[in-house]
């Protein structure tokens, strides 16, 4: 069975057991997550939401708060003498998806 859930302004695929990297939300290591934005549940019997699932929820523990690699902004223009170099590091919530509830 597995459910796509919406998060971060993105939606994701996700089955029991499976460990998810999302945008950073605010919820100390160790706790528990509900995700009740559901969009979709498959398995035998697939429901759709109509934009969501009813009663459907997806509860995961978070393993950790963490930053991603850094990446490096770079611009320029040509002939005009214009640099400007900026790092960046995208923060992110490791999930450990523990069980999917249906309606």
């Amino acid at each position: 069975m597995y459910a796509i859930i919406k998060t971060g302004g993105k939606q994701v695929k996700v089955s029991q057991g499976d460990v998810i990297y999302v945008e950073k939300l605010d919820v100390e290591a160790g706790e528990n997550y509900v995700f009740t934005e559901v969009v979709a549940l498959g398995g035998e019997n697939p429901v759709i939401g109509a934009p969501l699932v009813e009663g459907a929820k997806v509860v995961a523990k978070v393993e950790k708060q963490g930053r991603g690699k850094k990446i490096i902004v770079f611009k320029y223009r040509p002939k005009k003498n214009f640099r400007k170099k900026q790092g960046h590091r995208q923060s992110y919530t490791k999930l450990v998806i523990e069980e999917i509830v249906k309606a």
